[in-house]
């Protein structure tokens, strides 16, 4: 049975500084809705895919949380001691009692980093230039270049008309290719606030010699102001020549000096691999192509602007040692100088060695292969005999489920599946009723197979079975899919997960969730001044 842990106890943790995981096992929609400024979400439906990267080190503390009396906590607390992990605390009553004992809960995802961002642009005075005034500069032929901070995927789906892709820290390492002249004005952009915010101040941290603004409120104020976005733009910045590599990299040097940035060696980084009870991130903050292309064995990807962007993403234990991986050291330095700032005390950029920065290093390459701490995979079939028993199967007697996210499920799911949230499955069973055949799938089946006994175990009297290869495969294979969510179609409400303002625009209110999310983050700076253990660090 887990220890339980009071609200003024984890603010006295947060306070003194040690190292710290607060894990909100909530879906993440609901933790949405409200929770602990530092509390990182790992919904109990997908703690085993999560949970590992994390929190790399099994005997960390750990400090679980749910709404109050909910159970969840419990739940994840049993999975998580199956997992490995040794020193875990229940929080009392959850989100309701923190509140109770007078803890700010904030709304949002990402919350310490964008609300970092507000501060950012308060105490620095971040120049934000809005929409219609940069329409007004390109009209008149200003000689002008926006960069748009976000990641491709992001940056590919809606764009500023004539922006160029350059994720986070990319911008200081390509910035001196893509605008060499120094009287083009530079524009950063991103879907709101906090990537332009941070991209632009990055690159007037650096010192580059061209007038820097941020578009005030990205993408969504660009819209919101009556333009009109690109979509399927392929505009990526290029790799730095060597000439704009030796610009990028003074630029770092003036920023590690001025931010404090600290550098190890392969030889500390390596012992503190070897030391125990304390926990370390080795984080590679390049490009996915890069980091696919070749890395330190071990290391995870965390892309710079990311890293900054969404970092409770990334590292769940507060008071952990981060060290940055970039043989360029130009992304690294500007990644550490924002995370000093942030408020992370043991930060280091990893000195490169030899040609190409990974001498001495053990190596690998390609996707990176998630491993499970004691999976096992369940009973399966293939898409087309998955098929073949849905058509022989009577009425009511085979059931298709699919576990993955609403978002999801709503673009593309096995044509008569059902959607249920693996964490409320026994909700999907009252709902549902009894079946002979249970066809589990997720979008790429290992849902499924996580969720597979805890599926028999309401179904006792039925033949459960994974969808080898989930929705993707069924897909790929030519079978009927179909789109769309709703009541005929979801066993529990559409909570799972956080939608973004534009995942709203086939209900017809992107402007009224667009609108919101942007003044969401303006108040951000104002309720942190609330709330006693967040301490941001600022280099004047």
């Amino acid at each position: 049975m887990s220890k339980s842990i009071s609200t003024a106890a984890v603010r006295d943790l947060l306070l003194a500084g040690g190292e710290l995981a607060l894990l909100d096992v909530r879906e993440q929609g609901v933790h949405y809705q409200g929770h602990p400024f530092f509390a990182c979400s790992l919904p109990l439906s997908h703690l085993e895919r999560m949970a590992c990267d994390l929190v790399p080190r099994f005997d960390a503390p750990l400090v679980l949380l749910d709404g109050g009396g909910e159970g969840l906590a419990e739940r994840a607390a049993a999975k998580l001691a199956a997992s490995g992990y040794t020193d875990i605390a229940i929080l009392d009553g959850g989100c309701a009692g923190w509140k109770a004992a007078g803890g700010e809960l904030f709304s949002g995802v990402n919350v310490p980093s964008k609300a970092f961002g507000e501060f950012i642009e308060h105490h620095y005075d971040t120049p934000r230039v809005p929409p219609a005034e940069i329409q007004q500069l390109i009209a008149a032929g200003r000689k002008m270049v926006i960069l748009d901070s976000r990641p491709y995927d992001e940056f590919h789906r809606m764009s500023i008309p004539g922006g160029v892709d350059a994720p986070g820290a990319e911008l200081v390492y390509r910035v001196h290719d893509v605008a060499p002249d120094p009287d083009t004005l530079v524009v950063v952009n991103c879907a709101g606030r906090t990537r332009s915010i941070i991209g632009c101040q990055s690159l007037r941290n650096a010192g580059i010699p061209n007038p820097v603004v941020a578009l005030k409120d990205g993408t969504m104020g660009w819209e919101l102001a009556g333009f009109e976005c690109e979509r399927g733009s392929t505009r990526e910045a290029p790799a730095p020549s060597p000439a704009g590599t030796a610009k990028a990299r003074a630029a770092a040097e003036h920023v590690a000096q001025h931010f404090e940035v600290k550098f190890a060696s392969r030889q500390q980084v390596q012992a503190w691999q070897a030391e125990p009870g304390r926990t370390l991130y080795l984080l590679d903050v390049r490009t996915k192509a890069e980091f696919e292309t070749r890395r330190i064995a071990g290391s995870r990807h965390a892309p710079g602007g990311q890293l900054v962007q969404a970092t409770d993403e990334f590292v769940a234990v507060r008071g952990a040692r981060l060290v940055l991986v970039d043989p360029s050291r130009v992304r690294s330095v500007m990644t550490a100088s924002w995370l000093n700032q942030l408020g992370w005390d043991d930060v280091h950029v990893l000195e490169p060695e030899g040609a190409d920065g990974f001498a001495a290093w053990p190596l690998e390459s390609g996707s990176r292969v998630q491993v499970l701490a004691g999976f096992a995979p369940w009973t399966s079939v293939t898409p087309q005999e998955a098929a073949q028993r849905k058509e022989q199967g009577g009425q009511g007697e085979t059931l298709v489920l699919d576990l993955a996210n609403s978002l999801k499920f709503r673009a593309r799911h096995i044509a008569d599946a059902w959607w249920a949230v693996r964490s409320r499955l026994s909700a999907a069973r009252t709902h549902l009723g009894s079946h002979t055949s249970v066809l589990l799938s997720s979008d790429d089946g290992l849902l499924a197979h996580l969720a597979a006994p805890e599926a028999a175990a309401l179904w006792p009297d039925a033949e459960v079975l994974v969808i080898e290869g989930g929705t993707a495969a069924w897909g790929a294979a030519g079978l009927a899919v179909e789109a769309g969510i709703g009541t005929h179609n979801s066993t529990t409400t559409l909570d799972d997960v956080w939608y973004k303002p534009y995942d709203h625009e086939h209900e017809g209110d992107y402007e009224k969730h667009a609108r919101a999310y942007l003044d969401w983050e303006v108040a951000l700076v104002e309720q942190i001044r609330r709330d006693p253990t967040i301490r941001f660090r600022a280099y004047d």
